[in-house]
Parts: structure tokens; C-alpha cells; sequence
């Protein structure tokens, strides 16, 4: 049996190689059948064959599923998808799971289908370092996406935004498990039911069927697999009248749109994790960049890090963080192959600098997060792990490293439907005849399409629709530190109040600066010794090693761009509303912020964000990307619903609509001090 964490399940083998639940005293599947059982439950009596094969091109098929266990219910469900839906479709499924299995788990259970090996391989190699929390999985070239939330179901389906065509009703027996066979249960399910929604389950217990019936289901009994008798298949009965939810936060009404295309604006790492979302879903994408060749402002550092700063405490920032991180990996494995040129998974170490942070530290690690995520060191651990003399504790992240942002942007954009316009720079934007139409500084209109979504950093205040956003420039430089004999023994990335990198083709990059007061990208010998004095707090004996580099600090190479960032230091991303409509249409929350109006926000119809992500852009832009997409494209939300309102542009309008400090159109309301 392994040893796992306590969010971990813990297993028994039994004969013939099965998992056995040790907490529910319950197997995964059948003894006999377990595959057959699923295609019989849950496959056929919510007719998942026929619903594949009848639909048309460029659609989507959800489906639900309580209780993810060793994923076999997704896995052959993902090959019938193959095998019979149009190739241009696309499936979301959507699974909870309270104690995920560990990698090697799966991978032992799964081996008894090597039927399924072509789908399980492609599961597996993106199924590590697993956390609490929404984990999001792109497969099969964007053909099918694969959202796990890992918790109590009681708290993970309520935060879910989703539209689910059937549910697959799984778990262990309720007289296993009777904490999650609860009318509240069902009841989520009809909420999160999209119209004819269908439901099968392996039980026939009087209490599911009689909660699923009340929740709107109309349930029946059919025949059982193999020795059970009986089991429970059904559908929605009729549409359910959800609660009373914030319009400001909810899904524009979509469009009737002639053709999946989209304009992006913005050649960074928010711009190409956009226009690569889009693009792995069928849809044709152009993406403007200004400049010559792609990721040549804050992304086109030659080493970023994954550096995900978390609190034990979970505010929205650092459980976005955590979701990010985890989906950024998974794609750097996916689409970038690891080398001295793209990125190396060589680990992050992130130092305790005083004795508040090894508190934080210490709090996190006993949050019981699996090892391969994080874990703490001391110091002659560090020390080892570095391969360098390193002083104090800190937490481990062995799965991260640093990342070339170019090579990233250039791989993300390099697909069949990204066609990249460079020397393009939009001035203004303008809505004609359901297309947006992008407006040079000599007004000739460069491209036009239905959809815009705009990622270019602090500069995507300046059109008139999104000028009401409250985004701020910040400067940063990082110094280029020729490699010392002592130096070229770093093996992981050191970060504390600021970062450096093992050596890149002999050279380190180490920073970086934070300036308000300057807006320019010319490199300063003062920020260079900025940046050295930071080496004293990561590794005294690299500070001695560098320290006559502070005697050439005008001559030493840099690079300093504009990061851009918000008050609340969470970035923009998804819908832009028109802010003096949505003043007139909210006015009475700036009387009573309890007041529950219901008259649909005032869009700018098929315009988004995506922008705002501060020095952590590695981290946070490929989930953006993804929470983007499943704006246009009506898929279930990537986040937790409380997460992506986090993230809503709206929630600036909102604030300042409830403080009394309207915002129009015309007026910028960039020096909102931090909420």
C-alpha cells in the first residue's frame, strides 16, 4: 500500500490487481466487468453513443460525474468520443473527486485496461503534483478538456458554472458513502443541468431515486449489469429556476455568430495562451503584435520563473495562483519540450527571509500537499538541493523551474489556425454589422471579426471601450550575470525578495526591480546594483561569488520592461462591460449594496480581456487563456465561480458604483490605491 497524503486515497489491492477504498470499506469497480459495467450504466442508459453521433459539427457535449476514482467512466467515455463524434466537436468533462488517486495508484489500477492504454498514457502524462482545488486538463490536441475538482462535493459542484448534457451518478455504495447520496446533491445536479439532461447510476435505492425525483429528475428502473438487478437512469424533467445570481457576473447572452473567428490583440504571453485556447477549439484566431516578432515586452525575458507564492490562509489570489501553476506545467510538458533552449524543470526554492515567512512556510507544508507539489527544506537541505551554500529554510517546489517566454509564446501561436500579423498596431476599436473592426493610426481598418479579446498589458486601457479599467505600468529590470565557477554549481531557482536562475548558456538572470517612477525600458546601472544586493538573502557564498560584478554595474547587460498589474494584484479577464450604461442600470447599489437587481449587464457584445498579470504571467496566462475561451465558447468555467468573479473585469465598475465613485467611459480610474 503507499503512503499517501491525507486528501489521498487510501488503498488496498485485491485479487486480480483491483484498488480497494480502505476509508469506504468499497471497490472502484466491478470484480467481474468493471468496463463493461461502465459502458452498460453509464454510457448506455444515458445514451451517450447516439448523442456522439447525432451531433453537429463545431458542438459541445458536457458531461458530469460525481467521484472520479481511477478516471475509467472519463476514459471510456473519451473513446467513444473518438470513435464516433464529428472530429471538430468538442467534450468537457467535469468529475469531483474528494481523495484522488497518486499518480502511481493510478497508473497501477489503470493497467488492468490496456484496452484503454492510447487514453490512459495521454491522462497520465499531465495527472502529477495534484492539489486541492479545480485541476484542469487540455487532451486530445483541444478535443476534449477534462475539469477535476478535488474536495467535498458539498463544496465543489455549488462554485461550479457549468451547462451538463448527462451525469454520470458514480461514487462508492451509498451505504458506503451516505454523506454524499444527499438531496442537496441532486439538487446541484438540476442546477448545473443544461435542457433534456439525462442521468443513470448504478444503484437502485429508494431515498436516490425519491431525492432525484424532487430535484426535477424523472427516474426510472432498468436492468442492472451482470448479478445487480436493477439500476437508475432518467432525465430533467423540466428546466430549473436557478436563484437570484449577479448579473454583473454572468455569461453575456451569446451571439449568433456567423464564423468562429477571433481577433487578438497582443503578442505576449496572455496574447498567444488566448489565441492557443481558441485555436485548440477549432477556432481561426489572428493575433496582432506591433512589433516585428512576438513576446518583445515583459515576455520576452530569456528566463522566467514559476514562482507560486502561496498563502495558507487561501484568499482568491493564491488559490488562483495554486490553479494556475498546476494547468502552466501541464502545458509546458504538453507543447514545449524541455531543453537548455525552452525550460528546464530544475526546481524552485523559496527561501524563508525571516522568521514570518518560515511561519507561512511552515503553515503551508502542513496543509498536507502532496510532495511532488511542495514540501520544506532547512537549510543544509536547500543547500544540497542547490548545489550551493544556502543559509536558511524553505519551501521546495521540485516541479517548477524556469521558462524561456519566447520560446513559450512562439510554440503557443505556432498552430494551423493562428495566422500572426506583426507590425500591426490597433489604435482604435469599432463595432459594425457584428464584426469588430481594428483601426489603424491612419484609420484603415487592419482586420476584422466577430470576437476581440485584448492582451496587451497596461496599453489595453487605451481604447475607448476598456479605457474605464484600472491597469498600472510597473517597471522591472533583471541584470545578466556572467557565470562564475562557483555560480555554475546552482541546479534550482532561488527566490526570496527576488530571483535567480541557474545558468543559461553560462549566463544567470537574476532581479527584478519594481519602479514607479520611471515608464522607459533603458537598463540602469542603479537597478543592477539593486539587483545584486539581492543575492545577499539567497545564497551568501553566490554574493561573495558576484560581488566584483558591483564594481561593473553600468556595464553589466539587462533588460527592464513594463509589467502591468491591478489594485488587487489579480488580473482582468473576461467580459468587458459599458461602464456608463452599467452605472444607469445599477444605480441603486450606490443607495443599498444589498439591493438584488436582475436586468442583464450592458456588454460591448464579444469583446474581452485577458491582461493584468504582473510579474506572473508564466503562471496565470495559459488558465486565462482557457477561462477566456470557455467565456466565448459557453463551456463550463475553468475556476470556481467565486474564483472568475475574482477575476471579472466588472468587479472595478462594481466597487466604484457601490463607494459612490462612478467611473465613465472617458474616465480612467488608474490610481485606485490596493483593496
Amino acid at each position: 500500500m503507499t503512503e499517501p497524503t491525507s486528501y489521498h486515497a487510501e488503498l488496498d489491492w485485491i485479487e486480480g490487481g483491483q484498488p480497494f477504498s480502505i476509508r469506504y470499506a468499497d471497490v472502484y469497480f466491478s470484480r467481474d466487468a468493471g468496463l463493461d459495467e461502465t459502458r452498460h450504466v453509464f454510457l448506455q442508459h444515458n445514451q451517450v453513443a447516439q448523442r456522439f453521433g447525432s451531433l453537429p459539427a463545431e458542438s459541445r457535449f458536457c458531461i458530469g460525474e460525481t467521484g472520479f476514482g481511477t478516471g475509467l467512466n472519463f476514459l471510456a467515455a473519451w473513446q467513444l468520443w473518438d470513435q464516433i463524434a464529428p472530429k471538430s466537436a468538442h467534450l468537457h468533462f467535469v468529475s469531483t473527486e474528494k481523495y484522488p488517486l497518486t499518480p502511481t495508484d493510478m497508473r497501477r489500477a489503470l493497467s488492468i485496461w490496456p484496452e484503454l492504454a492510447e487514453w490512459t498514457d495521454q491522462l497520465l502524462a499531465q495527472y502529477s503534483g495534484l492539489a486541492p482545488g479545480w485541476q484542469h486538463f487540455g487532451l486530445a490536441g483541444g478535443r476534449v478538456t477534462l475539469t477535476l475538482l478535488i474536495g467535498d462535493v458539498f463544496d465543489t459542484l455549488p462554485q461550479l458554472d457549468a451547462s451538463v448534457d448527462a451525469w454520470f451518478l458514480d461514487g462508492f455504495a451509498p451505504a458506503k458513502n451516505p454523506d454524499m447520496w444527499q438531496p442537496a446533491l441532486y439538487q446541484q445536479m438540476a442546477r448545473l443541468s443544461a435542457p433534456n439532461a439525462t442521468v443513470a447510476t448504478f444503484t437502485c435505492v429508494g431515498e436516490v431515486r425519491r431525492g432525484l425525483q424532487a430535484a426535477g429528475f424523472s427516474m426510472r428502473k432498468v436492468k442492472g449489469f451482470g448479478r445487480k438487478r436493477e439500476m437508475l437512469s432518467g432525465e430533467l424533467g423540466g428546466q430549473v429556476t436557478p436563484g437570484w445570481q449577479p448579473p454583473w457576473f454572468a455569461r453575456p447572452k451569446p451571439p449568433q455568430r456567423t464564423e468562429r473567428h477571433a481577433l487578438v490583440i497582443g503578442g505576449g504571453l496572455a496574447g498567444c495562451s488566448t489565441a492557443h485556447a481558441l485555436a485548440r477549439r477549432g477556432w481561426r484566431v489572428t493575433l496582432l503584435e506591433r512589433h516585428s516578432e512576438l513576446a518583445q515586452e515583459a515576455s520576452g525575458n530569456p528566463q522566467g520563473i514559476l514562482y507560486a507564492k502561496l498563502s495558507p490562509h487561501h484568499p482568491p489570489l493564491s488559490r488562483f495562483i495554486q490553479s494556475s501553476y498546476q494547468y502552466s506545467l501541464r502545458t509546458l510538458r504538453r507543447e514545449l519540450p524541455e531543453g537548455e533552449h525552452n525550460w528546464r524543470a530544475c526546481g524552485v526554492l523559496q527561501l524563508a527571509k525571516n522568521a514570518k515567512e518560515a511561519e507561512r512556510q511552515s503553515q503551508l507544508a502542513a496543509q498536507d500537499y502532496a510532495a511532488d507539489f511542495l514540501h520544506t527544506v532547512n537549510a543544509s537541505q536547500a543547500s544540497e538541493l542547490a548545489g550551493v551554500k544556502i543559509n536558511t529554510s524553505g519551501l521546495f517546489f521540485p516541479s517548477a523551474g524556469w521558462v524561456n517566454p519566447p520560446a513559450l509564446c512562439r510554440q503557443l501561436a505556432h498552430h494551423a489556425l493562428i495566422d500572426i500579423q506583426p507590425l500591426a498596431s490597433a489604435d482604435r476599436l469599432q463595432r459594425e454589422d457584428g464584426n469588430w473592426h481594428i483601426i489603424d493610426q491612419t484609420d484603415d481598418t487592419l482586420v476584422s471579426a466577430p470576437v476581440v479579446i485584448i492582451c496587451c498589458a497596461h496599453e489595453s486601457a487605451r481604447f475607448q471601450q476598456s479605457g474605464h479599467l484600472p491597469l498600472k505600468a510597473i517597471r522591472g529590470q533583471i541584470t545578466h550575470l556572467p557565470a562564475t565557477a562557483d555560480s555554475l554549481n546552482l541546479k534550482t531557482v532561488l527566490c526570496a525578495d527576488g530571483y535567480i536562475s541557474p545558468a543559461k548558456q553560462d549566463q544567470h538572470h537574476l532581479g527584478a526591480s519594481f519602479r514607479f517612477d520611471r515608464l522607459d525600458n533603458q537598463p540602469s546601472a542603479e537597478e543592477n546594483l539593486s539587483n545584486l544586493d539581492l543575492l545577499a538573502a539567497l545564497s551568501p557564498q553566490l554574493n561573495d561569488s558576484f560581488a566584483p560584478y558591483r564594481e561593473q554595474a553600468d556595464e553589466l547587460q539587462a533588460r527592464a520592461a513594463l509589467r502591468c498589474t491591478a489594485p488587487d494584484y489579480l488580473p482582468l479577464v473576461g467580459p468587458i462591460a459599458d461602464p456608463d450604461p452599467f452605472n444607469q442600470c445599477y444605480a441603486i447599489l450606490a443607495k443599498d449594496a444589498s439591493q438584488q437587481p436582475d436586468s442583464a449587464a450592458p456588454w460591448h457584445q464579444d469583446l474581452y480581456i485577458n491582461a493584468a498579470h504582473g510579474s506572473r504571467g508564466l503562471i496565470s496566462c495559459p488558465l486565462s487563456g482557457e477561462l477566456v475561451a470557455a467565456w466565448i465558447t459557453g463551456e463550463p468555467l475553468p475556476l470556481p465561480r467565486d474564483l472568475a468573479e475574482a477575476v471579472h473585469p466588472n468587479r472595478f465598475l462594481l466597487r466604484r458604483l457601490i463607494r459612490g465613485e462612478q467611473t465613465g467611459s472617458q474616465k480612467g480610474t488608474h490610481g485606485l490605491s490596493p483593496d
